[in-house]
């Protein structure tokens, strides 16, 4: 959450994105650890022609209000790409991409910035969304504590 680092991300995410060939309206995943990556993105988008809204999926509809499970830049129709701090299981990838697909939207892709390499992709890739991520632990040099099944 530094400001360099909220620069390199945005920049790399939007890199990636754009690399990929999504064209996504907005951009974001299950709250707290997409919020900054996502954010970052959606700033550094701005200018460049293809800006790129922000919003959060709650872990549980709020029970007051209007009890919406997204908050932000998102209106059913909404070609988005799901993002990720951290892909392990895939399980935080997979409930935004549910609450996405339920409130109307199309995920294009799915965006983390480092995939830990212990299935998470390949469960997100089984539910039929392509995984793009930034770095791995292996190229990070760091070894995983657990295999996740």
């Amino acid at each position: 959450m530094s400001a360099e680092g909220q620069v390199l991300i945005g920049r790399l995410g939007l890199a990636a994105v754009t690399a990929a060939g999504w064209r996504p309206r907005a951009i974001g995943g299950l709250t707290m650890g997409a919020d900054p990556v996502a954010y970052a993105i959606a700033a550094a988008s701005w200018g460049t022609g293809a800006v790129i809204d922000a919003f959060s999926v709650r872990k549980d509809a709020k029970d007051h209000g209007m009890g919406q499970l997204i908050e932000g830049n998102f209106r059913a129709g909404d070609a988005v790409v799901v993002v990720e701090d951290v892909i392990t299981s895939g399980g935080s990838a997979i409930k935004a991409i549910g609450a996405v697909e339920q409130a109307g939207g199309e995920v294009v892709g799915v965006l983390a910035v480092v995939d830990r390499e212990q299935g998470g992709r390949e469960r997100i890739a089984q539910a039929g969304h392509k995984v793009v991520s930034l770095t791995t632990t292996s190229a990070l040099g760091l070894i995983p504590t657990e295999v996740v099944s």
